[in-house]
This record gives C-alpha cells, sequence and structure tokens, in this order.
C-alpha cells in the first residue's frame, strides 16, 4: 500500500497498487485525481484560478510559479526543466505556469517585470523568487528549501 499526496489540497491518501490498477484513484477529501499523470506536468494557472489553485494550494505543500511568455526564448529553455520538475514532484510540490501575456493582473500584482521569473508559493505567502534562466540544480534547491 502506498501512500499519495493529493495534488490538490495536500491530503495524504493510501492507494493499494493492485487496485489502482483497476481504478483510478481519488483523494478521499476533495476527489482529485491521484493518478501520477495528473500532477506529473504544469498546470496552467490564470488570473482568475490564481487564488484557489496556488495561494490556498501552497497550504498543502510548496507551489512553483513559472512566469512566461510564448516570444520569451529564455522561457522555452527551461520549460523542459519544469516539466521534469513536475514528473518528479510525486506530490510533494506543484508547479504551475503563468502566461504573462494573456494574465496582466497577477503579473502586475508580483511585480514581475522580467521573464522567466518563478515565484515560490509556502503557506498562502510568497516565500522565495527566482528571475532569470536558471539550472535545474538551482531551481530544486529552492523548492527543496521549503519542504522542511
Amino acid at each position: 500500500m502506498a501512500i499519495q499526496t493529493c495534488p490538490k489540497c495536500g491530503t495524504k491518501n493510501r492507494v493499494d497498487e493492485w487496485v489502482a490498477r483497476l481504478h483510478k484513484p481519488v483523494c478521499g477529501k476533495c476527489g482529485a485525481s491521484l493518478d501520477a499523470a495528473a500532477y506529473g506536468k504544469p498546470q496552467t494557472v490564470t488570473d482568475a484560478t490564481f487564488a484557489q489553485e496556488v495561494v490556498a494550494a501552497s497550504s498543502a505543500f510548496p507551489v512553483l510559479v513559472d512566469a512566461w511568455a510564448e516570444w520569451c526564448g529564455p522561457c522555452t529553455m527551461i520549460a523542459p526543466v519544469l516539466d521534469q520538475l513536475a514528473a518528479e514532484s510525486g506530490g510533494r510540490y506543484k508547479i504551475a505556469k503563468l502566461n504573462v501575456d494573456e494574465n496582466p493582473l497577477t503579473s502586475q500584482q508580483f511585480g514581475i517585470r522580467s521573464i522567466p521569473t518563478m515565484l515560490i508559493f509556502k503557506n498562502g505567502q510568497l516565500v522565495d523568487q527566482i528571475v532569470g534562466a536558471v539550472s535545474k540544480q538551482a531551481i530544486t534547491a529552492k523548492l527543496e528549501a521549503q519542504l522542511r
């Protein structure tokens, strides 16, 4: 029997592996999918969903928000790194993507003036920020510091 953390609400759930092969497991508290593929990719957030999907979710686990734009070269360079981190998260943290061109309110609220900018939230608060295209190790170190 494995313990899986819900990517939406952070509740720890017991999941029997052989049952999970027959049925997709869901969180006992909120009903969200516990399928590893469901939280193995960065989640797109918008001005409308930011409070729920980032701020509220960060009370259960750290959330890294990648502020990016389609025309940004460095943003496309770090996108595969963020995909890897999301796949490796195992529900311990969440990776989200915010398109700054389509979501100016959130970008303005957090003073994003340069992209890529990565914001790390924990317990409903902005706790760290990374500006520019940095290495996977640098991003991982910042995330790991918030898991303690």
